[in-house]
């Protein structure tokens, strides 16, 4: 039984045949990659982003996906669609990294020191930590990528849009955003990463009912699939009133929080931009949880999901 559940997971050849869970080595391939998923799949949809953030800003020009697509490339050009994208590309591939990676480190620190908890604090706690920091990091890329995307006469991208943020508003231009931003993406986080673990739980206990080590790769990734729409869809709804905060405020049509909330409409707050999020978000956050674990598994490492106890008994496998 002990050879099925390792061939379970796939046993890996070269330099990673072997790579415990909790080394140095996985934590490694955990940052890397959760950034080459994030940055790609935020890469590959940056026309959609470009129109979101018009949506926002201009609601009443920008008023459909289809229409605002049109608006955009009659009056700026094809080109300008994939505005943005190095602040997309390498922002939020920095934040993925962050993400993923102090994610996977969070949660084994926490379920070391509180055992016995509810493991959906464990989930909380853990995501939370990793989205403070990993907001820090894309903060400066998403202050420029806005002003770039909504702003065409501002900057190019971010090699001359970081340089007139800073001439301009000074190191502070960069961080304006980042308690909304910590608004928008701590929600989202947290009920992201909680509600794949619980998905995953549920789909291999009480559908599957297999346990994740005696199932194939495809399964495993099939699995991961369906936890990360899942997940994705019901952080677009409780992430979406701070988004389009964000997008006021660094469009500079408020200048604080309550102001932009009265500008935008308590009630518009939830609903503003709130289909092209559910477009964007729900196939990106598929996306990412597959490339992530896809790169999990090729390097022999478990798919995602489960506490501290539930991936020793992996490694006791290795």
């Amino acid at each position: 039984m002990g050879d099925g559940k390792a061939m379970g997971m796939g046993e890996g050849k070269g330099w990673w045949k072997g790579m415990r869970v909790f080394t140095p080595e996985y934590y490694a391939v955990c940052a890397v990659g959760g950034m080459l998923s994030a940055g790609t799949t935020h890469l590959a949809i940056t026309p959609l982003d470009v129109l979101k953030v018009n949506m926002q800003v201009n609601p009443v020009k920008y008023n459909s996906i289809f229409s605002g697509l049109n608006i955009l490339v009659k009056e700026h050009g094809p080109s300008s669609l994939w505005r943005g994208w190095a602040g997309k590309f390498f922002g939020y591939g920095v934040q993925g990294g962050c993400k993923f990676g102090l994610y996977e480190y969070f949660k084994k620190m926490y379920s070391d020191v509180l055992v016995g908890y509810n493991r959906s604090i464990i989930f909380f706690i853990s995501s939370a930590s990793a989205q403070v920091v990993a907001d820090v990091a894309l903060c400066p890329f998403e202050a420029v990528k806005v002003r770039v995307q909504t702003q065409p006469k501002f900057a190019k991208g971010l090699i001359d849009g970081f340089p007139r943020v800073f001439a301009s508003e000074g190191l502070s231009g960069f961080y304006r955003g980042l308690l909304p931003l910590w608004g928008r993406n701590l929600p989202f986080s947290i009920l992201m990463f909680s509600s794949f673990e619980h998905t995953v739980d549920i789909l291999y206990h009480n559908v599957i009912q297999k346990k994740r080590e005696d199932c194939s790769r495809a399964q495993q990734l099939g699995v991961t699939c369906i936890a990360g729409y899942t997940s994705g869809a019901i952080g677009t709804i409780v992430s979406n009133p701070a988004d389009n905060i964000v997008a006021s405020l660094y469009n500079k049509k408020a200048n604080s929080v309550l102001q932009a909330v009265k500008s935008i409409g308590f009630p518009n707050l939830f609903t503003r931009s709130l289909p092209i999020r559910f477009t964007l978000v729900g196939p990106v956050i598929t996306m990412q949880w597959f490339f992530y674990d896809t790169i999990k598994v090729l390097t022999g490492l478990p798919t995602s999901g489960g506490l501290a106890n539930d991936l020793d008994e992996i490694n006791s496998l290795s």
